[in-house]
């Protein structure tokens, strides 16, 4: 294994979509064998680890968030020896791996389900008010006239976590893949398996019931009960070498809520979903920032930082432009802690708004309209048409045959060697990483901030040029500088003083 236990504490960390990240035998559907053909272009990035969404046996009914099978591959991606290998080639590259866990719910396909183990699901004779995330009724009745609960699809249905034998599962889960070398796990819906007592009613609500960016507290997440479980893992993640971790998707109601979730009995890491959902203005950025490094605070753990992933559209179109996701990504590369990068953002690409609606697989959208395809399209790799992929499961845009990977390799001003220079300099400087921030007075459209030693981190998030805050060398810059060295508008720099 890999030296250094908290690693974690200022990692970045690089999410593959196993699905649209690389496609090694040519069927349109990428696998963990294109993963491992693409680890010399990962250690080049700069990351220290990889984290796969799943890759499990699945009938992809919510792109393999529906697992059947908690303890192998899907034919699609490969088999456990490619995932063995991969563990192997990774660790090698200096790069570590952490899998994703899928606890709250199953696939219905999952032999616990097929077999009417009833009792390891929440089975009910008469239905509540709850609502799945997913849109229309949480509750799907069977042939018996019973109903079972279902939180996201139906084809998804939710673990009874009261059950003992669900409990010592998910504890043998984590240790089959702790043994096969992973160095983490990040928990899917990690606020969502325990429920409150009696499943009562949400009651009359304007609008839709719950949705996982949620403030308002509702029966179905974030109860207490969800941290014995947590309490019950960690010894676990402890007791191998190497500083295996695991890290948090909570949605919840306050920080002080989603500080329960990280400590030395419970989880390492809660993902700060907040950075990602800030408005570009320097306002909305550093009150972000501020109300994330308190929340870390309390529990003395460092904050996580994310601008993309598999559930929300690519920052490029969020923020309005290329310049403003570049400017954005250096902010958020300069700030104590680790950073979760999602596949496909070094090359800066845009989220696909106008995929054919027969060819949507996300299950939300059937139901509200809402799809997350748009950032699940496949990575271009070449400047050829079909940007290195054979009928890929979803459409590659034509015109991301400029934004491949092999056309922005030898272009110097191109995203990717932005994100290549700037996780150098985050591994090089001493101000990077860890540590702490102090801000410098500037003007409102503009942020600032000392990383020690020596470092500034400047954003002019306004419509006009501004002069750098402090005198210095400008390290890194997320676009061109105007002549008189002044940051032009959309643009951060890192500047040695």
């Amino acid at each position: 294994m890999l030296g250094n236990d908290d690693w974690w504490r200022d990692a970045v960390v690089y999410q593959v979509y196993p699905r649209s990240f690389a496609d090694a035998d040519g069927d349109g559907t990428g696998d963990l064998k294109g993963v491992r053909a693409r680890l010399d272009y990962l250690a080049r990035l700069g990351v220290d680890a990889i984290w796969l969404s799943p890759f499990y046996t699945s009938p992809m009914a919510d792109g393999g968030y529906d697992v059947a099978d908690y303890r192998d591959v899907d034919p699609m991606f490969g088999t456990l020896a490619d995932f063995d290998a991969l563990v192997t080639q990774a660790h090698g590259h200096g790069i570590r791996v952490i899998v994703d866990l899928v606890p709250n719910h199953s696939s219905d396909r999952h032999p616990w389900f097929q077999a009417g183990l009833r009792d390891r699901y929440i089975f009910r004779d008469r239905p509540n008010d709850w609502e799945s995330i997913f849109g229309g009724p949480a509750w799907t009745q069977v042939e018996d006239g019973q109903w079972y609960l279902h939180l996201f699809a139906p084809e998804q249905p939710d673990l009874n976590w009261d059950n003992p034998e669900v409990r010592a599962e998910f504890r043998d889960v984590l240790r089959f893949w702790l043994d096969r070398g992973v160095d983490g796990f990040r928990v899917d819906v990690a606020h969502g398996m325990v429920k409150a007592e009696g499943l009562p009613d949400v009651g009359p609500k304007e609008g839709r019931q719950a949705e996982m960016l949620g403030d308002e507290r509702v029966p179905y997440f974030d109860q207490d009960g969800v941290h014995d479980i947590y309490r019950e893992w960690r010894p676990i993640l402890d007791s191998y070498p190497g500083g295996r971790m695991a890290v948090a998707e909570a949605w919840v109601s306050s920080p002080e809520r989603l500080a329960r979730y990280v400590g030395p009995d419970q989880l390492h890491q809660a993902f700060n979903f907040e950075f990602m959902m800030a408005d570009f203005h320097a306002k909305s950025f550093r009150s972000v920032i501020e109300k994330s490094l308190a929340e870390a605070e309390l529990v003395g753990a460092p904050t996580t930082w994310v601008l993309s992933n598999h559930d929300k559209p690519r920052h490029v179109t969020r923020h309005g432009g290329l310049a403003r996701a570049r400017a954005a990504t250096l902010l958020m590369l300069a700030l104590p802690g680790s950073a979760y990068l999602y596949n496909g953002e070094e090359l800066g690409l845009p989220e696909v708004l106008d995929l054919p609606d027969e060819l949507r697989q996300d299950p939300a959208f059937r139901r509200t309209g809402e799809s997350r395809d748009g950032c699940r399209v496949p990575i271009p790799w070449t400047s050829e048409p079909g940007c290195g992929w054979t009928d890929p499961w979803l459409p590659i845009p034509a015109s991301w045959t400029l934004l491949s990977a092999a056309a922005q390799e030898h272009d110097p001003d191109s995203t990717l060697h932005l994100y290549r220079a700037a996780l150098r300099l985050r591994k090089e400087h001493p101000a990077l990483g860890g540590g702490t921030l102090r801000w410098l007075e500037t003007s409102e459209d503009v942020l600032a901030v000392q990383r020690d030693p020596g470092l500034v981190v400047m954003l002019n998030t306004g419509e006009q040029p501004v002069a750098p805050v402090v005198p210095g060398t400008v390290l890194l810059a997320s676009g061109p500088l105007a002549a008189d060295g002044s940051v032009p508008p959309d643009t951060t720099v890192w500047i040695q003083r």
